[in-house]
């Protein structure tokens, strides 16, 4: 299991997410109850739809690399993966038009390289696949 290079790149890509809940992907500036501007970092706690599906995804990301028996149901759960990746993604931009001032954090970066890790996983699953079909050619 641990010796397939998928497996690394899943185990990298759940990582990534779990740290979404710890490191900030955009601050800036709203809007308060009495009219004051206030600062906000904006990690995936902050919104209760990032928060599940980043949860999620953590957890889809680290149950693929037990599904090393099974590649074909692997790397749909990878795809999985990266649907879902990209749609948090997403929803962060679309939570940072909220906000009347917002920047990019540099830990934004690691919510960005789920999908990156997921594809490579993907791409790891799919060499195995390509090399059992044609060890099974030549039995």
């Amino acid at each position: 299991m641990i010796q397939r290079i998928q497996s690394v790149w899943l185990l990298l890509a759940s990582v990534a997410t779990l740290l979404g809940f710890r490191f900030a992907f955009f601050s800036g500036n709203t809007i308060a109850a009495d009219k004051s501007k206030v600062f906000k970092d904006f990690t995936a706690t902050s919104n209760l739809l990032i928060l599940v599906l980043t949860a999620a995804l953590g957890l889809i990301a680290l149950m693929a690399i037990f599904l090393y028996k099974n590649r074909k149901l692997q790397l749909q759960t990878i795809w999985a993966a990266i649907v879902l990746s990209i749609l948090i993604i997403g929803l962060y931009y679309m939570e940072a038009q909220k906000f009347i001032e917002s920047r990019y954090n540099l830990t934004a970066v690691v919510t960005l390289a789920v999908p990156v890790f997921a594809m490579l996983a993907a791409r790891g699953v799919s060499k195995d696949q390509k090399l059992v079909k044609s060890l099974d050619r030549l039995r």
